[in-house]
This record gives C-alpha cells, structure tokens and sequence, in this order.
C-alpha cells in the first residue's frame, strides 16, 4: 500500500450531500456548512464540497485568496470548512445561504431558490466529515479551496455518476446507507486529492510534494509499509540512494519537519486508528508500532494527542480485547 493510501485508510471518512441550490443572476451568497452533529465534538473535521450541475459561478474564500471561476461539472472543496463567498457578481452584498435554506416540497434534501431571475446555476452540497487529529498530513498539504475540474473523460464520467448516486442516498436513506456514503466520500476525496497532487507547481513544499519526490516520496513509502521498524536516517538514505544529510535536508525542505519527527507521529496516528477501530491491547497497540516500553507509549501518544491511549479509546467507546479501559491517571 502506498503512503497516499495509508492516510486515506486513516481518515475514516463519512460523508452526506444534504443541499440542493438554484441561483439565477444576479446572485451572491456567503457559505459554510454549519451542519448540525458535526464540528469539533468527538474530533469531527468538515471538509465542505459543491458540484456545479448546470451553469456556472465565481467562488473566493471570504478572507481573500484566489478567485475561481466554477463551470458545469466542476466540483469545489473547502478542505478547512473554511467561509466561503460564490455568486455571479463577488461585487455584489452577500446573502447569508443558510437564511435562504428551505425544506424540500417531498421531503428530501434542503433546497435554496434565490436570485435575480437571469442566468441559472444549479448546484448540490455535501460535507465529508473526518477526525482532524488523524487527517493532519492531507489537510495542511492542501489549499483552503480547491476545485477539481471533472471533463468529459472515462474517470470523470465515473465520479459524476458517483456524486449523483451519494445525491440519491442521502435522499433514501435506506439500510446501508451511511456505508454508502462514507465510500462514496472517501472515493471524492481520493479523487479530488490525487488531481489536485497531479496539477500542483513544481516549487510547491507539503506533504503532497513529499510524496511526489523520488527520494523522499520512497522513503514516506517505506515508513507508511512498515512503521513499527526500527527506521535510523542512515538506514532509510541507504535505502534510497542518498546521504544521511542530503535525505535529512530534502525531507525537512518537502515535509516542514525531520524525518524522524514524522516517523513518531506517523506511529502515534497509526496507533490512534487502531484504537478506535479494533479491540487489540493498548501493549499490543504499543509493540506495532515500534515501542518497546508501555509506558513510553503511553507518554508518547499523551504528548501528539493530548491524553492517554486508554482515555482516548474509552472516549471513543471501543472495547479492548481482555483489557480494562479505565483512564489512566498518568
């Protein structure tokens, strides 16, 4: 498996298209998802998302940035939930789109009809909701706003057709549903990201950057396959071709932090998924990942997530297998 691919397999998305919108020109709306049950309780993070159906808009972070110009097809994310202003003239006073929001005649998703009565643009909305603390590497790698332009190609078609399809679950919600959803949302993502990572300047720094160099995208690999290893800078230089400090440098320069320092964080993410999603021993948990000692995990994962593992899971209410979960006072 592929770095890309282990902090997907993390984030642990889920996910809802839950608006429906017509605007006719002139129009122009100030937007964040807002959605009740979700935001900071349990660690949740929005990704907040619109796909242009027909028509077409201007979008701009409300804090400024750049300007897109959105066509039929496109797709828009806001990694950060930041605010967000679209509309046919950026000019022009916003509207508040949550004061426009109304149910739907049949019950289904929430509808905004607003405008001037001129040229029609049509778009749905949807969220994709994942826990901040684990999703760190992909979200400071991208932009406050993102738009993915989706053509007329095969893969393109494909994603259409998946975003219509997350459109009419959220309208089911039949058994199975938020399955559905969440692998419809991790696909969008996955999808939005690696466009994004394909399309970005040479001379970008992050994580997506990382993953692109030769060197330092194979040594990302080799941690990501096997993060419990006892990984030394010289060890991972030999692996790839390079020098202790050519590796060390063009890791710090592409990632913003030294490779061991990645290393460790990468483990403690690992370990926190692991926490939530099985019922391995918090020692078992400890010995994947490369401790040795319980007790430095424990210490290690206190300082990266602000609490003890066995706090952590029980917050989470996972069982362990043959385990007591009670807090730890350390």
């Amino acid at each position: 498996m592929d770095a890309l691919s282990d902090v997907l397999h993390v984030l642990r998305l889920s996910g809802a298209v839950f608006l429906d919108a017509e605007f006719t020109a002139p129009w122009c709306v100030t937007s964040k998802s807002g959605q009740p049950g979700v935001g900071p309780l349990g660690g949740e993070h929005i990704v907040f998302f619109h796909w242009l159906i027909e028509g077409s808009c201007k979008a701009q972070l409300s804090n400024g940035g750049d300007m897109f110009e959105i066509g039929a097809g496109d797709l828009l994310l806001m990694p950060n939930d930041e605010t967000h202003v679209m509309g046919s003239d950026l000019k022009a006073q916003p509207i508040s789109a949550e004061s426009l929001i109304k149910p739907h005649a049949d019950g289904g998703m929430l509808r905004i009809e607003h405008g001037g009565g001129g040229e029609t643009t049509r778009l749905v909305c949807g969220f994709l909701a994942c826990d901040k603390r684990l999703s760190k590497p992909v979200l400071d790698a991208l932009p406050g706003m993102l738009r993915v332009p989706f053509g007329d190609d095969p893969a393109s078609a494909w994603l259409k057709s998946l975003l219509r399809l997350g459109a009419e679950e959220t309208l089911a919600r039949r058994p199975g549903s938020d399955t559905v959803l969440a692998k419809l949302s991790e696909l969008l993502f996955v999808e939005a990201v690696r466009r994004y990572s394909e399309t970005m300047p040479e001379e970008q720094k992050g994580w997506l950057a990382g993953l692109r160099d030769r060197f330092v995208g194979k040594v990302l690999t080799l941690m990501h396959q096997k993060p419990g290893h006892d990984w030394t800078v010289d060890v991972l230089a030999g692996q790839v071709g390079l020098s202790r400090s050519a590796l060390a440098q063009r890791f710090t320069e592409l990632i913003g932090q030294p490779p061991m320092q990645y290393l460790t964080r990468w483990r403690l993410t690992v370990a926190a998924q692991r926490l939530r999603s099985d019922g391995a021993t918090i020692a078992a948990v400890a010995e994947h990942i490369g401790y040795d000692s319980e007790a430095a995990f424990n210490r290690a994962f206190k300082r990266e997530f602000g609490m003890p593992p066995a706090k952590w899971r029980k917050t989470l209410g996972v069982e362990a297998a043959g385990e007591s979960v009670a807090v730890s006072s350390h």
